[in-house]
Formats: structure tokens, C-alpha cells, sequence
């Protein structure tokens, strides 16, 4: 399988320039290519104190449905971030579209970074979806440093999990880190990719990675802007899991006992 990383520098507030990019990405992208990750709230730009409403946008909105067409008459997937407006609030979401499904997965962003936390709304849940044969997962920036969310994902049977990201300075190398270790620990493939350029007052990491189910590294952007497409070798899937899995090997059951000793105090199994 094909799939490309859109390393893109974004536009605060700025929809329609953000959308036409993403839409040119899907017109301009290889016959071969299946799906394009782009990075996290890519349409809209960050939620900033005053601009939150006016940047958010509707999950059935115009700017979604334009990208729904796209992928169907490009027969190609994308992954997305943008503010999703409903009644419940604002969320930093993330959807995948599908030429099958159009609004294939909807994932909003459970770990925020503290500088949104009065700003948007937690998400709830996890999930994957079915799409030509993988099952396909989402998290966005933040959410990756944590192995729970991840954990859960590898539970539901995923294969792939496509990152939106928005990582800035001087925070890249932890990104790098913990895409291995989460590919490493549940046997799936990660698809990352990073914001370019500056906004919001940040200077963000490029960086954007692909990585195999054994942890190894396969591709790392530079910084600056880039469209970058890659092969899914997906004999990885089960090379990685043939000797051992840890999905079925990790006895979570297991609780911690302390207990005092001396001075000191331990957790035992």
C-alpha cells in the first residue's frame, strides 16, 4: 500500500487557503497513492484565547463534504485535523475519509496540551475502523506520549495508526521516541505527520516519520514543508507478530503491592 505524509505549514484562521492545499494534495497526489495524513487542526489552525468559535468547523459542513468529494473522485484517502464545532462544544478532532465511507472514523483528542485545555473539549474514546483490509486507527499529537491510548487501539486489532501532529519546539525528539515505542509495543505500523513552519506563535518540528511494527524507523522528514509518499510493506504486520505478541503476552492483570523494606519502598508483583 501507498501512502503519503503532507508535511504542510498551515494558516491560523485561514480555512480556505488551509483547504485548498489539502485539496490540491488530493489532486496532485500519485495514481498509486491510497491515503495522505495530514497534520493535526490542518484546516482550521490552532484554537488560541478568542479564537475558537470563529475557527471551528461543523462535521457536516461545506468544508468537510468538499473533502469527501475529493477522495471519492481521487479514490483516496486522507486523515485530517481541524476544530470540530457541534453541540457539545469545540473539540481538536481528527476524521478519516474514505472513498468508500466519506467521514470514515471521527477521534477527538483525549490528552491536551495545556495551552488548550481551557480551550476545547477532552474526547472520550478510541476506535479503528475497517478500510481495505487493515484495520486503521487515530490519535493527535499530544495523546501519543501516553501508551494507554495506543494500547487501546493495538486491543481493537489495529494495523495502522495514523497520527495528526502538531509538535513544536523543542519537543521533536519525544515525538520521534514515542512513535517507536508505540509501533514496538502493539505491533503496528505508525504514519505520523508533523506541522511545518510557524504559528500560534510556535516553531514547529517537521519531523513526520513512518514506522514498522518492530519499532524501526523506515522514513524521518526534515522540517521544512514536504510531501513525502512511502510503500507499506504489509508482510511487516505479521513478520513482527510471528515469535511473540504482546498484545496477547502482557499479563495487565497483574497489581502492584508496596511494601516497606528498610528505608526503602517497592512495588512488587
Amino acid at each position: 500500500m501507498q501512502i503519503a505524509l503532507a508535511q504542510l505549514a498551515g494558516r491560523e484562521g485561514d480555512i480556505a487557503y488551509n483547504l485548498s492545499r489539502t485539496l490540491a494534495c488530493l489532486r496532485d497526489a500519485d495514481a498509486e497513492t491510497s491515503l495522505i495524513v495530514f497534520p493535526e487542526t490542518h484546516l482550521t489552525g490552532f484554537a488560541e484565547p478568542g479564537h475558537v468559535e470563529d475557527r471551528a468547523l461543523a462535521l457536516e459542513g461545506p468544508e468537510l463534504n468538499a473533502l469527501v468529494t475529493a477522495s471519492r473522485e481521487q479514490d483516496t484517502a486522507l486523515a485530517v485535523g481541524f476544530l470540530e464545532r457541534d453541540a457539545e462544544g469545540v473539540f481538536n478532532t481528527t476524521v478519516l475519509i474514505t472513498p468508500e465511507d466519506g467521514i470514515a472514523l471521527r477521534y477527538r483528542k483525549a490528552h491536551l496540551w495545556p495551552d488548550e485545555r481551557q480551550l476545547v473539549g477532552e474526547g472520550h474514546r478510541v476506535g479503528c475502523v475497517e478500510w481495505r483490509g487493515l484495520q486503521v486507527g487515530l490519535l493527535i499529537c499530544y495523546d501519543l506520549e501516553f501508551p494507554e491510548p495506543a494500547r487501546a487501539l493495538g486491543q481493537l486489532g489495529c494495523d495502522l495508526l495514523l497520527v495528526t501532529n502538531g509538535n513544536m519546539d523543542p519537543y521533536g525528539p519525544v515525538h520521534a521516541r514515542a512513535a517507536q515505542a508505540r509501533a514496538q509495543d502493539n505491533h503496528y505500523f505508525v504514519a505520523m505527520t508533523n506541522r511545518a513552519g510557524e504559528g500560534a506563535g510556535l516553531t514547529f518540528a517537521g519531523e513526520s516519520a513512518l514506522v514498522a511494527p518492530d519499532g524501526e524507523t523506515l522514513f524521518r522528514a526534515e522540517r521544512e514543508e514536504s510531501v513525502t509518499t512511502l510503500q507499506l510493506d504489509l508482510q511487516r504486520l505479521p513478520a513482527a507478530r510471528r515469535d511473540y505478541d504482546y498484545q496477547q503476552d502482557c499479563r495487565i492483570g497483574l497489581q502492584g503491592r508496596r511494601e516497606d523494606i528498610g528505608r526503602g519502598r517497592y512495588w512488587h508483583f
